[in-house]
């Protein structure tokens, strides 16, 4: 199937220096929403991260009644909940998504002196002194292991004398070993409890998902995200420059990161929240991208062993032209998969389609548009004057001394 004819070649070099600058300003718009976060009143266009970048809370709940959004955020306020979100999800009436901070319900300063008191020891002449404890990074679970036996209402009653809700003692591994596990009330229990004060018989009985991300683990989690785009786009670019030539290397590196900072833009104004989710679409694209880039790139290499004489503006035009067809049937079925998971799909698997979507656009474009004119660039700008300089000097060396 051919959309566009064959033998006919389009101009498309003649809008490069338009596009090239509307991508340039675009991308430096995108870069501004991340550096320079736009907020005025109600209005706010700053990223929304998500719980796997700046940690928290998440659960996600079912009510029995009607409940609004707006409303779940005042309940939640007036618990004292710090960095409420509430998400509606779609297509399921009064189910919803709601972030916290809050990671742990235990203070530094309740940990401080929980460790000192189980140190020092607990039970009859407080024999039983804790040689080891650890804390779940989800702040709801405790690992101790004491120097000799004490039964688990013994533990309960010195934890619950330190304000720490427990809510099961339990013996864990070999008898000799003296580990209890303490399992403890935490952040979505805290939620549930405030919720069912707050809104009776309209709050669920318990939560459908809980999920929990420390900030420190969610600012490793951001910084690994960006360093393994940036490794995909580096080792693309040696694989392009050896499998073609280094003048063909930037305008592909450019392409995608071109292709993946505009994309994640998009998404900040449509105010969509990043997520893990979302860095996984963005790889995608950029692998999207590149095979796009490298059909057009090995044409325009045909092409310059066939068509010698004509300028590489010439070329492209007939070689972007030659696999215009090819683009457009490729980024269509891609794109029409990508619509059915964004209307049948759970949340998660919308969010990657949108930004597949978003991607798919923006890559076809910057195919034609971004790597194509920037190769052009950097042919007539570096590599055609060496050419030039070493034709001179060898037009001054063949030249018959004078007699």
């Amino acid at each position: 199937m051919e959309f566009f004819k064959h033998h006919k070649t389009y101009d498309f070099m003649r809008l490069r220096r338009f596009n090239v600058g509307l991508s340039a300003i675009t991308f430096v718009i995108a870069i501004m929403l991340f550096v320079v976060p736009l907020k005025f009143g109600s209005f706010d266009l700053s990223p929304i991260w998500g719980i796997d970048f700046k940690g928290g809370t998440e659960i996600q709940l079912e009510f029995s009644g009607t409940v609004t959004p707006n409303e779940l955020r005042e309940k939640l306020d007036e618990l004292d909940f710090d960095g409420v979100e509430v998400v509606s999800v779609a297509g399921h009436a009064n189910q919803y998504i709601i972030r916290v901070e809050q990671v742990t319900t235990m203070p530094r300063a309740q940990y401080t002196a929980m460790h000192d008191m189980l140190a020092r020891g607990i039970g009859e002449g407080n024999h039983a002194q804790a040689q080891e404890l650890k804390v779940s990074p989800g702040g709801d679970k405790l690992s101790i292991r004491f120097s000799n036996d004490v039964e688990p209402d013994v533990v309960r009653a010195a934890l619950e004398q330190q304000r720490v809700r427990v809510r099961q003692v339990t013996r864990f591994g070999q008898a000799a070993d003296h580990r209890y596990e303490v399992q403890l009330v935490g952040t979505a229990d805290k939620v549930l409890e405030g919720l069912h004060q707050k809104l009776g018989d309209r709050a669920p009985e318990r939560p459908l998902r809980v999920e929990w991300v420390g900030p420190k683990a969610g600012a490793q989690l951001r910084n690994a995200a960006i360093m393994s785009i940036l490794y995909a786009v580096l080792f693309i670019m040696i694989f392009v420059a050896f499998r073609f030539d280094l003048r063909f290397a930037p305008g592909s590196v450019i392409a995608m990161l071109h292709d993946a900072v505009i994309t994640a833009g998009i998404l900040v104004l449509l105010r969509r929240e990043l997520t893990l989710t979302t860095v996984a679409a963005l790889l995608t694209i950029v692998g999207y991208s590149i095979n796009d880039t490298i059909v057009v790139y090995d044409r325009i290499r045909e092409n310059l062993q066939r068509m010698r004489g004509k300028s590489l503006i010439e070329i492209i035009n007939v070689s972007t032209s030659q696999t215009l067809s090819r683009t457009i049937l490729t980024s269509t079925v891609t794109a029409t998969s990508m619509l059915a998971f964004l209307f049948l799909g759970t949340q998660v698997i919308k969010d990657f389609a949108l930004a597949m979507l978003i991607g798919i656009v923006v890559g076809t474009y910057s195919s034609i548009y971004v790597a194509a004119p920037v190769t052009e660039w950097i042919d007539r700008k570096f590599f055609r004057r060496v050419m030039t300089a070493a034709a001179a000097r060898g037009g001054r060396r063949s030249t018959p001394a004078k007699a």
